[in-house]
């Protein structure tokens, strides 16, 4: 029996009462069970990584046979690959609304955007010391570290950014901003990927502004779900990912005002980056080509480009109440069951995106996760969600569970993992676990495992190379 196979025909009539608004790569992938049954799979990680959009892998397929090397080949296939390249470059930055002077930058994804502006936070001009960050502790590690490491960061502990208002911490950053200037930038996530939460932006940008610092955005979780305006905003800087925005082909982008940008360090120091080289002496672009030299991402920024282009032709308000519906079936159902308890940071956060987090009183949130794969064919994330400083304040130093939802979710699959975890919290598991290398798995797992994968025992195996890949972001205790 093959373990899993998908196609990329068009939807058809959803089994839920809300259909997905656009068509992703693998929504009919059946995957098994311990059972021996199999179902088709209910990917509610999209916040981890979101599957490709149908019409992105299409335009993938189109570009293939036309790729070439780019920006110095004379041959036709590369002036024709350099076209579609920079053609990709423009469409990215008109998705996010970027001014007519700022420069949209290819990157592998959000921690590298946020890595390559922190390299180019310019120092005081009086003492030479290191550019002024602010960050609040609710972060991301890919808005948190960059700051710690490569400029003076400030990390914002108090205690309105956890379990108080928005209000709150609207003051505290602009009280923050105004007794310890000057600031260079104010570093701020556009949407939580532990509970979707947004903070007040537009107060934000003018407590900033106001007080002649920059504000970058850590667009990862906001991107996907509401359309965002640089212009219109006045947001200086804004990071995100391909692979959460329904691209997963290894590029992001670092979209900004370019002053700081051409002034910068090179991001990567090699061909491409460079106007000319000498033994004593290298005279560096300004412009993208600074900070993108190699061999770039020619299929990640045209499969970006394509999300980006396919998310611009929906109705934002039907996106808003896609999502929200989902998010509120998702919230209502799970705060129904006993034992459940639904994470949130601000008492008065309104309009979240399609994420999230929660606890089973009881169970640990691995062998949830690994539960509702077993046993219901359900991919969730748990952990901390390398947000480690947050999830220690909210008092989950042991980790949660993550749900997530987008475009391309259907109501059925909410109610799926709504009723699996109820069948949890009632019957308990009907497999038996354990923890191996680090990690929930099933005990003696009789699931077969994809034709070519290599596996030998379906996660158990690859439990260990996993664990060191991503050891920054699981509690410390695993």
């Amino acid at each position: 029996m093959t373990a899993a196979t998908h196609t990329t025909t068009t939807l058809g009539t959803p089994t839920g009462n809300a259909a997905p608004l656009l068509p992703v790569v693998g929504h009919d992938t059946l995957v098994p069970l311990v059972d021996g049954r199999q179902v088709a799979y209910s990917n509610l990680d999209v916040a981890a990584s979101a599957p490709a959009l149908e019409s992105v892998a299409e335009r993938v397929a189109e570009t293939l046979p036309l790729y070439a090397s780019v920006h110095r080949g004379a041959g036709y296939l590369s002036q024709v690959s350099t076209a579609l390249y920079e053609a990709s470059r423009r469409a990215i930055g008109e998705f996010v609304g970027a001014r007519d002077d700022d420069l949209t930058l290819v990157t592998r994804n959000t921690t590298d955007s946020l890595n390559l502006l922190a390299g180019c936070v310019p120092t005081d001009p009086d003492t030479g010391a290191a550019g002024r960050v602010l960050v609040l502790d609710v972060e991301h590690h890919a808005n948190l570290l960059p700051w710690q490491r490569d400029t003076d960061a400030t990390v914002l502990t108090g205690a309105a950014s956890v379990a108080g208002t928005l209000a709150q911490v609207r003051d505290e950053l602009a009280a923050a901003v105004a007794e310890n200037r000057p600031y260079a930038l104010l570093a701020v996530t556009g949407a939580s990927n532990v509970t979707g939460e947004s903070l007040p932006l537009a107060e934000l940008v003018a407590t900033a502004h106001e007080h002649g610092a920059r504000i970058v955005l850590d667009g990862a979780q906001l991107v996907p779900h509401r359309r965002i305006s640089l212009a219109d905003t006045g947001v200086d800087y804004l990071a995100f990912s391909g692979h959460k925005t329904y691209a997963p082909y290894g590029a992001g982008a670092l979209v900004g005002r370019r002053d700081w940008l051409d002034a910068g360090t090179p991001y990567l120091a090699g061909g491409g980056a460079v106007r000319r080289v000498r033994a004593d002496r290298t005279d560096w672009h300004d412009g993208p080509a600074r900070h993108e030299a190699g061999s770039p991402n020619v299929i990640g920024a045209v499969a970006l480009a394509a999300a980006c282009e396919a998310l611009a032709a929906l109705d934002p308000a039907e996106v808003r109440a896609h999502e929200g519906a989902l998010r509120g079936r998702l919230v209502d159902g799970l705060e129904a069951i006993d034992r459940v308890s639904v994470v949130r940071v601000w008492a008065d956060a309104v309009d979240p995106v399609g994420v999230v987090t929660f606890t089973v009183a009881g169970y640990d949130p691995g062998l949830v996760a690994a539960y509702l794969s077993a046993e219901h064919g359900i991919g969730v994330r748990d952990g901390r969600f390398c947000a480690h400083p947050l999830l220690g304040r909210l008092g989950f130093d042991a980790g949660a569970v993550r749900a997530s939802v987008g475009v391309g979710t259907a109501g059925e699959e909410v109610d799926r993992l709504v009723a699996a975890v109820r069948a949890l919290v009632t019957d308990g598991p009907q497999a038996r676990y354990d923890v191996v290398d680090g990690l929930w798995v099933v005990v003696d797992d009789p699931r077969p495992v994809p034709e070519g994968s290599g596996l030998a025992g379906l996660l158990a195996t690859a439990a260990a190379g996993y664990l060191a890949d991503v050891a920054g972001c699981l509690p410390d205790d695993v």
